[in-house]
């Protein structure tokens, strides 16, 4: 190389590590949080707050109550089983980010079966809210399924799409056919039945049989990734994927089966909300839950134990958002703030452990004799 295409090189160099250690892989997260929590200490700083007594009532004020700790697990239960079924098809490099969206057309499904029952419940009727609303996300996620295996549609954009369709069609519902005609004419349904609604686990609080289900789906989701055939051949696809062609293995049937899975959990958390804390169909089913498992996926390490323990700290964020509102006067947004700086710090993590970063000395390369010489 000559001295003058040797001084044009990039004096930094960005080359793939040879071994990832696992340890420092399955560390990141943490390292993740705590810089968040350092830089909102910052931010509220230069807000004009108190950065310690906002931390406090964002991360530890939620925690001192029996409610707060059983508010936290209604919240975790649907980002935990949105995490779980995003995480799967993550694994197999099948992004659905749609799942706002099927969460939005599974509660739509699961409601209606409780309008249809509405004041002739039966101990059937729950049961069949929920296979309507694992129906409704499946059959949503279907969409993009079709569109990526038939016509190679990358299945990011159609998820995504769709998910403004869902919203704009369960406020046509709630506007208009099941608005409740005693309701006043504010935009929401009649309210479900008992026998519609999700069973109270403790009395005095909103903890219901969601969590413990959302619990359950995510041991069965490890138990399928690490035991059986189909979680093989998606683990497979993700990371060797001529491999699994070599194989035999179906790269069009593994995207139907991660996107109608991730569809289905996503439409039976939006069943839980309707049926749980909700206990109606309105406008807004939830505040971004099927954006917020994206980071919940990621952030546990796309294992669905990981999952468990990411789902209740995001779901942390949104009660300690709640709370720094009330005691602090924070803004809405910090809860968005939150997220997002973790999503930023964990992605920046993830870069340094799989890649590291050279500087070169442009004089001293130049320096050394050519070939020619």
């Amino acid at each position: 190389m000559s001295p003058d295409a040797t001084a044009k090189a990039p004096w930094l160099k960005i080359e793939p590590r040879r071994e990832i250690t696992r340890g420092l892989l399955y560390s990141t997260p943490l390292l993740a949080v705590a810089l968040t929590v350092v830089t909102g200490f910052f931010i509220f700083l230069a807000m004009g707050y108190d950065p310690f007594l906002a931390l406090y009532h964002f991360f530890v004020s939620p925690l001192l109550s029996f409610y707060g700790w059983s508010e936290l697990f209604v919240k975790a239960a649907p980002l935990i089983l949105i995490g779980v079924g995003l995480a799967v098809g993550f694994r197999a490099n099948v992004w659905n980010i749609g799942a706002e969206g099927q969460l939005t057309m599974g509660a739509v499904a699961g409601g209606c079966v409780a309008l249809a029952f509405w004041g002739e419940e039966s101990a059937f009727t729950l049961p069949l809210m929920g296979l309507a609303g694992i129906a409704g996300g499946a059959a949503y996620a279907a969409v993009p399924a079709f569109l990526k295996t038939r016509f190679g549609v990358n299945e990011i954009l159609t998820s995504l799409m769709l998910t403004y369709v869902a919203t704009l069609f369960l406020s046509t519902l709630v506007y208009g056919p099941l608005k409740d005609p005693m309701g006043f004419n504010f935009p929401r349904s009649r309210t479900f039945g008992d026998e519609a609604l999700l069973p109270i686990l403790m009395s005095g609080t909103r903890l219901h049989l969601g969590a413990l289900v959302a619990l359950a789906v995510a041991v069965a989701g490890w138990v399928m990734l690490s035991y059986t055939i189909i979680g093989f051949q998606v683990r497979v696809l993700g990371q060797a994927p001529h491999a699994a062609r070599y194989a035999g293995f179906s790269a069009p049937k593994i995207v139907w089966f991660c996107l109608l899975l991730s569809g289905g959990l996503a439409g039976l958390a939006g069943l839980f909300e309707v049926a749980g804390p909700i206990g109606r169909l309105v406008p807004t089913i939830s505040p971004g839950y099927g954006f917020t498992a994206i980071i919940v996926a990621f952030l546990g390490r796309l294992h669905p134990l990981g999952i468990i323990l990411s789902g209740l700290l995001m779901a942390l964020s949104y009660i300690g958002g709640e709370a720094a509102q009330v005691e602090v006067g924070l803004p809405q947004a910090v809860t968005g703030v939150f997220q997002g700086l973790l999503l930023f710090f964990l992605l920046a993590s993830d870069f340094l452990v799989r890649y590291r970063l050279r500087w070169r000395r442009p004089a001293a390369a130049a320096a050394q004799p050519t070939a020619a010489e």
